[in-house]
């Protein structure tokens, strides 16, 4: 297993296998393993939170366990369930020879007495059939253990975490406590679209990644997609910065950038080297955007029309959705300490994967 000095020096391992990530992130997400703390990542989806957990498992040199939240994600899907054929198929086996014994108890109450004091094995660890919590406290080698998107879970699904993210344990009924065999490390990600509890969010540390800089999305551009010349990657990063600043129902994501940038590629190779990013923008909105409303929006600020968007279906009459999300309300996170300022605004660190 490998471990990391300082934050530069995680940051350095992010990258050679293909995350960058900002300094201030890097040093965050080191004392979370330095501290063998849980880290909550939260912000925008398609910034790169869930690529975090898989560069540190691989730059750390540990299996990546991943629960994928949902709602309506229970503790048979998220925890253990037992498994209830490899039970059945054990008292099958022990059936003849159970019956031998319980024919040395003519009497009915004796013969129930005597069964109630065997311990078949049937609730034990070999018939547990392990999830995502469990495998990561139960591996004796050391894990990334990612809780993705946990703000999809109902509030409830939250109180199940907790004894993993405080006491490195699960607690089953029928068999005692597990406590952890290892130490995992251990990412939450969520997107926003709901609060978390205090309570969850008292056991992590916490890091609100926003978008990159124009200079770090130009770099991840060209390094994802090596095709894209550097002209091309400025000019699409500079109008999905320019979408972003607009009420959308969603903003165009990194990975969303990088399509745009390599169907301009591909475009001006069809058309000449020559063709305006104006003359293909259009088109390039397919790639950007994925909602009709966000579409028309965008063509009307961007062609200066002073004419209303028509409202989508959806939509109340007269009303446009705002992205009021929790990453509006930015709340202090650990990184105040590192800013010498209070939490409230300011630039959120960024991390994102890339490929060479």
């Amino acid at each position: 297993m490998t471990s990391f000095a300082s934050g530069p020096e995680l940051a350095d391992a992010l990258r050679r296998h293909d995350y960058i990530a900002d300094d201030e992130f890097a040093v965050v997400v080191h004392l979370a393993t330095a501290l063998q703390r849980p880290l909550l990542l939260e912000g925008p989806a398609g910034v790169g939170k869930t690529e975090l957990a898989k560069a540190l498992a691989a730059a750390g040199g540990r299996r990546l366990v991943r629960l994928q939240c949902y709602e309506g994600l229970d503790d048979s899907r998220a925890l253990y369930e037992w498994d209830y054929a490899k039970q059945l198929l054990h008292v099958q086996m022990l059936r003849d020879r159970i019956g031998e014994q319980l024919a040395a108890y003519p009497d009915v109450a004796e013969a129930s007495r005597f069964l109630a004091a065997q311990d078949f094995g049937l609730y034990s660890e070999k018939f547990l059939a392990v999830r995502p919590l469990l495998e990561a406290i139960l591996s004796p080698e050391p894990v990334v253990l990612l809780v993705d998107e946990v703000d999809r879970t109902e509030e409830s699904m939250e109180a199940l975490l907790l004894e993993v993210l405080a006491e490195g344990q699960v607690t089953i009924p029928e068999v005692g406590t597990f406590t952890a065999r290892s130490s995992p490390w251990v990412i939450l990600t969520s997107n926003d679209t709901r609060e978390l509890s205090p309570a969850l969010k008292r056991r992590c540390l916490h890091y609100h990644v926003g978008y990159p800089t124009p200079e770090r999305e130009r770099e991840i551009v060209t390094a994802r997609a090596p095709e894209v010349d550097t002209v091309t990657a400025a000019e699409v990063v500079d109008l999905a910065r320019t979408l972003r600043d607009l009420p959308l129902r969603k903003s165009p994501s990194i990975s969303e950038v990088i399509d745009a940038a390599r169907a301009a590629t591909v475009l001006r190779r069809g058309g000449g080297d020559h063709t305006s990013l104006r003359q293909i923008r259009d088109i390039l909105l397919a790639t950007l955007l994925k909602y009709t409303g966000d579409a028309d929006l965008v063509r009307a600020r961007l062609d200066g029309s002073p004419a209303e968007v028509a409202v989508t279906p959806a939509e109340p009459a007269g009303e446009r959705p705002e992205r009021a999300t929790v990453a509006s309300r930015p709340a202090n996170t650990t990184t105040a300490v590192f800013r010498g300022r209070g939490g409230g605004g300011g630039r959120s660190g960024v991390g994102i994967g890339v490929r060479r």
